[in-house]
């Protein structure tokens, strides 16, 4: 655990670090979540700076009672529009950084063009990924994308960085996993509540490699993920975590979604990418044994146009290149 002073150090240091943040061109933004990815720079490298505006909580009702003052003066409202009884307005509310800011800011730098693809806007493709199209396409890939290109991931796993926002550790090597919040969450929010959980073992790197053996495991796992959650937090229940996968993911070493369901996770909790555990666990109970696991399977997703994987692998298989 980092220390009080060290932790008011990093963030200090941290909140100048942004500051330092020079515009060049918006990467996308979405209406849907309000939301925006700019790419910049911060010391001539390469800087990638994602604002999403907050949610409103429904647990702060001192905040909440504040909402019709808006603010202070008649310049900060405006009326856009009224039919009958309805009138619809514009408006800057009162705000505060501690109990409702108005949007939470992740910082990437230094941002690599891995980083920039992922975040800029892109067509995305429809991939049947069958058994072969894995051992050709995805696995040299996968192999790539290890090592070195997920040490962050063997930092939080070694303690080495973010051991104070840890939720829930099991430290064994084989069933064990950490229990943490996911960067997209403000960890105030409890409707918009979003954990990972990061196994500790390091054999599987992705759904692909789990089969009927691991069918014990997932479900040991699962059930002490949610019993640590609706401990943690005891205004959700087991009834309101949605405990899913993604395939593909975002980097590969196995790792596990938490959310609330009244969370809306957007494009990664949907058809194409999520998949929810306890239906992974039924697949590999009902699979025979000459299956045997996902690895002899065919996984449909979507896939990105600007991906490195698309680009050098699947764009030749289907003659887009």
């Amino acid at each position: 655990m980092a220390s009080d002073e060290n932790a008011e150090g990093t963030s200090v240091a941290s909140a100048q670090l942004i500051r330092q943040f020079q515009f060049e061109r918006v990467l996308n933004h979405d209406t849907r979540s309000k939301s925006i990815n700019i790419l910049g720079t911060i010391d001539s490298s390469p800087a990638i700076l994602i604002a999403e505006k907050t949610a409103f909580s429904a647990h702060d009702e001192a905040a909440i009672a504040k909402l019709p003052t808006v603010s202070n003066g008649t310049s900060s409202i405006r009326l856009l529009d009224r039919n009958d009884i309805y009138r619809w307005y514009m408006a800057v509310l009162v705000q505060d950084l501690e109990t409702s800011p108005g949007a939470k800011l992740s910082l990437i730098w230094p941002a690599t063009k891995t980083h920039i693809d992922k975040y800029g806007k892109q067509r995305r493709k429809v991939i049947r990924e069958t058994p072969e199209l894995y051992r050709t396409v995805l696995v040299p890939y996968i192999e790539r994308m290890r090592g070195d290109r997920i040490q962050w991931v063997y930092n939080i796993l070694s303690h080495k960085v973010e051991a104070d926002r840890i939720v829930y550790e099991n430290p064994d090597p084989e069933q064990g996993f950490i229990l943490l919040p996911d960067l997209k969450w403000d960890r105030t929010t409890m409707d918009a509540l979003y954990l990972v959980a990061i196994v500790r073992r390091h054999d599987i790197a992705s759904v692909r490699d789990l089969n009927k053996s691991h069918i014990a495991w997932l479900k040991s796992v699962e059930s002490e993920i949610i019993h640590a959650v609706t401990r943690r937090y005891t205004a959700i229940s087991a009834a309101e975590l949605r405990v899913y996968v993604h395939y593909l993911p975002s980097y590969y070493h196995f790792h596990i979604h938490v959310t609330n369901v009244e969370h809306d996770a957007g494009d990664g909790a949907t058809v194409g990418k999520a998949i929810m555990l306890n239906d992974l666990v039924a697949r590999l109970e009902e699979m025979s044994e000459d299956v045997y696991g996902f690895e002899n399977t065919t996984l449909t997703y979507l896939l990105g146009e600007n991906s490195e994987l698309w680009r050098e692998g699947y764009a030749s298989v289907f003659g887009e290149v």
